[in-house]
């Protein structure tokens, strides 16, 4: 079994110390950190989506790929940064103010950066001006936005429109999700999109990368 078959195996069945030793033997071995991502990484990730969608994985299941995801990327992180290559499409994501819950969110950070994606996680309870800070400071081609709870997802409007008043709402798509929201919320705060699952939110943001500026 080659080593990108193994780290590939490794984030699909969730353990994260195999994923992280593959990857240390993998790097020794001479490998770019980049054919890892490419080549193991981002296709188990695709699978466990997959898998998600068709009910055969659950949130368990999507929370230890993640940590094992995680893992390998722990040695990849400063290779990459060193190397002046670069990840994908950039991409920031918290929960809105008020909300404290992230299980969700965690898991759509963790598919969009096994999927090749540089992700800035700002955690939950975000205020819209530090979503507005991180967008100026960050210049990222996506905002993805999660709320639990209904009376937080005010939130995300006023996040938006502090992207308005800042001038920097035409330069970042804005994502949301969460187990309150719709669709036609989303049409209605003038978000550009919206997922009801992690798999669902990696593929929209896929999409929408493909219209942002270069």
């Amino acid at each position: 079994m080659g080593l990108l078959t193994e780290l590939h195996d490794a984030i699909l069945v969730g353990d994260a110390k195999n994923a992280h030793a593959v990857t240390q033997t993998a790097l020794e071995a001479g490998m770019r950190p980049m054919d890892l991502i490419s080549g193991g990484m981002v296709p188990a990730m695709n699978e466990v989506g997959r898998l998600f969608e068709a009910e055969d994985y659950f949130v368990p299941e999507l929370l230890l790929a993640g940590r094992a995801m995680k893992s390998a990327m722990e040695l990849l992180r400063p290779l990459i940064a060193a190397s002046g290559e670069k990840l994908g499409a950039r991409v920031i994501i918290g929960t809105v103010k008020g909300d404290l819950h992230d299980i969700g969110k965690n898991i759509v950070a963790s598919m969009l950066e096994g999927s090749g994606f540089e992700v800035i996680d700002l955690g939950a309870d975000v205020a819209p001006e530090r979503f507005v800070a991180a967008v100026e400071e960050r210049d990222p081609h996506v905002l993805c936005m999660s709320a639990l709870l209904t009376v937080t997802m005010p939130a995300m409007r006023t996040t938006i429109q502090a992207l308005e008043n800042a001038g920097l709402r035409s330069r970042v798509k804005v994502l949301i999700g969460g187990a309150p929201v719709t669709d036609q919320y989303a049409r209605e705060i003038g978000a550009d999109g919206y997922s009801d699952n992690a798999g669902g939110a990696v593929t929209l943001v896929k999409n929408l990368c493909t219209l942002v500026r270069a």
